[in-house]
């Protein structure tokens, strides 16, 4: 009962996606805008049929009917009620049907809020959308279907994979992930739209920059969630190792980051208007480039944890949307010309394009090193890797000159800047960044000690630095240098209002906040990236790392602290079998913390897995984290191998979702003043933005 239904939802959701994309494409393109109504109506059935599919899917996990091909495969009366549920995107079928229930929520809240606009914008953005959403509803039906039927089913199964039952942040990770791909449809089928028409006015400007903030938001907290999962769970003392998953989530990132600056430049100067549309392509079909790497088996990693066979399929799909891109762009490219040029380089618009020619530099280099070993592997049958040099190699010079522009940007003026008023805005937060690069120069120079043990010399000393700390204290230079910019750029109108209409601060500042919510709300994020960056950099260059076997007793000393071993201790779970080594973590003043049982570092067994998934122990503090990981252990002889760790700051990586999602809501809270929206009207005749 449950396989028939489900499949047959989505049947009727891939013919309610056919005929949305047909009818809106069509009738778009012969300007039949009384078909609207149809086309929305099919949207509503295909996000109604996906939904609904979905929430089948859940009720069969829950009822344990292993007759359901996907329930056999993922489904155990042991797994916990909340796991049983997240198992609904553990694997390849099942995440491909959540996909689609993503991707009819978006559609819907799409119509739904453009329901009243005409016709001719709608129909063709909705039938790229419908589009893209046939294609997956095919591969929930075909290739991908998980409503298969059993026909002898077990009485019991073997649950999820381990690894995405062995920490609370595998039930908010993946769908973060999901909401940031699969919504880049929305904006990828808004600039396709306007291509198609020919026209790129505030009419589509103002949507298409609002609903790639959205799916940026969430890709952006998957991200940090996924890094924060690699840490707490798979205890290689770790949080990111440019893993082809993680790679493939932080591409389409960089891309629609640098849309959003660029579209800064649009709507003040009216030019970069095919680049910032080709930007808005290029992060869904990067979008679905990292869907091929997660879900087609072609690479091996700790993030994708299916093997499938619809490879060819999304390879198929991901040469169809190149080929309509570049045909859109080749042919509608000429309909946006600019309508102003660049004076200068040195103005808020010509950082904006350096900032946005870093980013795209950047995600080359991601790209590349990601690809190469599949490449080199298909075309001579040779398989390479490419590692962390690479990627460190060529990607901090890149993310250093992008943190300086975060602090340049701001401090220049639309159009050309005066080299002395420039002079002044850059002379305090450049001499701050200077003064905070200092210490760690003298620091390291006092405990540098020369190989030869002759004199030490200043040139002897660059030279010999470690790389880590070098890029390290420019990090933290430049993090000071960004955050005084951002700091006063967000208070200098409130400072301005107080002066001129005598307003208290906080009067003032809220004013000037909300009349300008969208520079105020991207300056919170800056401040938000910014405590990343300077996160990553403290916690790479100056961790301190320890590894040793220990008696009962004895004492595994890691900077300040001291990790006792107390004993092996054991558990059960209807799921899972443990064993823990507890210990007692003591800090510099004498203190202790025992950790215990499930707190403590620990080795899980799972009935489906021959190996042990280790869970290390995580004690967090607001400046420091330390980090013990359990690697092997003897029962009998009552002895324990350890990893241990101090990662400076590390904690600050998650701890700045909150300023992400403050900064991204602030920019989308919709103005006082009524603003530009899908309207009716015509555009004039010749207008710049495109012919009517």
């Amino acid at each position: 009962m449950n396989s028939t239904l489900g499949y047959g939802l989505v049947l009727l959701g891939l013919g309610f996606a056919a005929f949305a994309a047909v009818v809106g494409l069509v009738t778009g393109m012969t300007r039949r805008e009384n078909a609207l109504p149809w086309v929305q109506r099919a949207v509503y059935g295909f996000a109604a049929s996906m939904i609904l599919s979905n929430l089948v899917m859940v009720k069969a996990l829950l009822e344990h009917d292993f007759s359901v091909k996907y329930v056999s495969q993922v489904g155990s009366k042991a797994t916990p009620t909340i796991f049983t549920i997240v198992s609904l995107w553990s694997a390849l079928e099942g995440s491909i049907l959540f996909w689609g229930a993503i991707m009819g929520g978006y559609l819907l809240a799409f119509t739904l809020t453009y329901r009243k606009e005409h016709g001719r914008y709608m129909q063709l953005s909705l039938g790229v959308m419908a589009a893209v959403a046939t294609f997956f509803a095919f591969l929930i039906a075909g290739p991908a279907n998980p409503w298969g039927v059993v026909a002898n089913p077990l009485s019991d199964g073997p649950g999820p994979n381990p690894l995405l039952q062995n920490h609370v942040l595998m039930i908010i990770h993946p769908p973060m992930l999901y909401l940031g791909y699969v919504g880049m449809t929305v904006p990828f089928g808004i600039a396709a739209g306007a291509l198609l028409r020919g026209e790129l006015g505030d009419a589509w400007l103002v949507p298409l920059r609002k609903w790639t903030l959205v799916p940026w938001l969430f890709l952006s907290i998957g991200i940090i969630l996924g890094s924060w999962w690699a840490y707490a769970v798979l205890g290689w003392g770790g949080y990111w190792a440019w893993d082809p998953v993680e790679n493939a989530s932080f591409m389409p990132w960089l891309t629609a980051t640098a849309f959003v600056h660029s579209t800064m430049v649009l709507e003040r100067k009216k030019s970069l208007k095919l680049w910032t549309i080709a930007l808005a392509l290029g992060s869904f079909v990067l979008t679905i480039i990292g869907t091929f790497m997660t879900r087609s088996g072609v690479f091996n990693s700790v993030h994708s944890f299916t093997q499938s066979d619809i490879g060819p399929t999304f390879l198929a799909f991901i040469a169809v949307i190149l080929v309509f891109c570049v045909l859109l762009l080749t042919v509608r490219g000429h309909l946006l010309v600019a309508e102003s040029n660049l004076e200068t380089v040195v103005s808020r618009e010509g950082s904006i394009l350096v900032n946005n020619l870093v980013f795209v530099a950047l995600t080359f280099t991601v790209l590349l090193g990601t690809l190469f070993p599949l490449v080199t592997e298909a075309l001579q049958d040779k398989k390479i890797s490419v590692g962390e040099p690479y990627f460190n190699t060529m990607a901090l010079p890149l993310g250093l000159l992008m943190l300086f522009l975060m602090g340049v940007g701001p401090m220049l003026p639309w159009g050309k800047a005066d080299p002395k008023v420039l002079r002044q805005q850059f002379f305090i937060p450049g001499g701050l960044g200077i003064l905070t690069l200092l210490p760690v120069v003298v620091w390291r120079y006092a405990a540098w000690e020369p190989l030869s043990g002759g004199e030490k010399t200043f040139g002897g000393f660059v030279s010999a630095m470690r790389s880590g700390d070098v890029m390290a204290g420019i990090t933290f230079g430049l993090g000071t240098f960004v955050t005084v910019v951002t700091l006063r750029e967000m208070f200098l109108p409130a400072q301005q209002r107080m002066s001129e209409a005598k307003e208290s601060f906080f009067t003032a500042f809220v004013s000037s906040a909300s009349r300008a919510r969208r520079r105020f709300g991207g300056y919170v994020v800056h401040l938000g990236i910014v405590a990343i960056i300077l996160a990553v950099a403290a916690s790479s260059a100056y961790k301190i790392a320890a590894e040793r076997t220990l008696k009962v007793g004895e004492t595994l000393k890691v900077g300040e602290y001291g990790v006792r071993f107390d004993g092996l201790t054991n558990g059960k779970e209807p799921h899972r079998e443990w064993v823990a080594a507890n210990i007692t973590v003591t800090g510099p003043g004498g203190e202790e913390k025992r950790h215990i049982g499930a707190d403590a570092p620990r080795m899980n067994y799972y009935e489906r897995s021959n190996d042990p998934i280790g869970s290390p122990m995580v004690q967090e503090m607001v400046w420091r984290d330390v980090y013990v990981s359990l690697r092997t252990y003897d029962g009998k002889a009552q002895t324990a191998t350890f990893n241990a760790w101090v990662f400076p700051l590390v904690g600050w990586i998650w701890y700045a979702i909150p300023l992400l999602v403050l900064g991204t809501l602030i920019s989308l809270w919709p103005q006082r003043k009524t603003v530009a929206t899908l309207k009716s009207e015509a555009p004039a005749p010749n207008a710049a933005t495109g012919t009517t």
